[in-house]
């Protein structure tokens, strides 16, 4: 297929017939000037040494990084220095190590460029975007030229000292983010209610007895020996509850199941992003979280009816033991808190 263009009088004329000046004039730029790497071998080869000395100040930035990291978890006090202070100095080092790490690759690779590779513009034709089979092996032999012409085959210093600082670069990342703490496995999704487990008023800690609520009221509970649990106040976080008080007759049948005589109790943590929901509007049954207005109604088993949330609150089933106190049936059949993408 060949590109036809308009001559002096009009006529199509095919490309061929057009002459065609192998160069554009120069506009007024002034005449290319070659570096001293570009005619003398010593500067070359001094812009090579630099070159590897920045990568080279990028992996001691690397050293450095892991040595502020791991001088804060020494366990033995060292006399010149408290705790505080190799935290202090942990992340001073740190910083110090990141920046030389990042900011000697960039500046190494940016020397590289302006002193040791090719600086010369090549102007070719426009050309058709589907070329020949002669056309695609002469891009594939002047990528391979490209690529020697970088200087990594002739420039082994550069070549190995590049190789070294980006090898040690991921290091920190993996090695800080390794310190973030086990999976959570399981752990977000259950709590420490377990049948029988006794309903505590928060923060009296004092049990509850199905009289001692009124229609109406909301009480803030806890599972009793939360405690004597070493994660308290994290396992306090996820198993806190809200009981309430209704009229029997307003329950959906839904609720039923899991109240006793009108008294139900669900999750305070919010299933949006889990803050607590500690706002009861009586007359309406609803509750709401302050945070983004999210609205669940009680009596219709705390189901989203405004707001981001987009499943209601867990319910805790509740019965009572032996001795007339409230306690749970079992523990939450659902994960409480907000609802992350794996949660069904």
């Amino acid at each position: 297929m060949s590109t036809h263009e308009t001559d002096d009088h009009g006529q199509l004329a095919t490309r061929d017939e057009i002459a065609v000046p192998e160069r554009f004039e120069n506009p007024g730029l002034p005449e290319h000037r070659h570096r001293m790497a570009d005619t003398d071998p010593r500067a070359a080869k001094r812009a090579e040494r630099q070159v590897a000395a920045m990568f080279a100040l990028s992996a001691i930035g690397t050293i450095l990084t892991l040595v502020g990291y791991y001088a804060v978890q020494l366990d033995q006090d060292l006399p010149f220095i408290d705790y505080l202070g190799r935290v202090k100095l942990s992340n001073f080092v740190l910083g110090v190590g990141l920046f030389l790490a990042l900011f000697f690759i960039g500046a190494g690779a940016i020397h590289w460029a302006k002193t040791l590779m090719p600086d010369e513009e090549r102007v070719e034709d426009r050309h058709l975007l589907r070329g020949s089979e002669q056309d695609r092996d002469d891009a594939m032999t002047i990528l391979k030229e490209g690529a020697a012409e970088s200087g990594l085959g002739r420039r082994p210093l550069i070549r190995n000292s590049l190789i070294g600082a980006l090898a040690l670069v991921p290091l920190p990342a993996v090695v800080l983010l390794r310190d973030s703490g086990p999976l959570p496995g399981k752990d977000l999704s259950t709590t420490v209610w377990n049948p029988g487990t006794r309903l505590l008023t928060d923060p009296q800690l004092q049990p509850v007895k199905p009289e001692d609520m009124r229609i109406g009221s909301i009480v803030h509970i806890v599972p009793a020996g939360l405690d004597q649990i070493p994660d308290y106040l994290e396992e306090k976080a996820k198993a806190a509850v809200l009981l309430l008080r209704l009229d029997p007759s307003e329950l959906d049948p839904v609720s039923l199941p899991g109240a006793y005589e009108g008294i139900v109790a669900y999750s305070k943590i919010c299933t949006h992003m889990g803050c607590p929901v500690a706002l009861y509007e009586q007359q309406t049954h609803n509750l709401l979280c302050p945070c983004h207005q999210s609205t669940f109604d009680v009596t219709q088993n705390c189901k989203v009816i405004f707001g981001p949330a987009k499943r209601p609150l867990p319910q805790l089933a509740i019965t009572v033991d032996n001795e007339g106190y409230l306690v749970a049936k079992h523990g939450f059949t659902e994960a409480v808190g907000p609802s992350f993408w794996e949660r069904g």
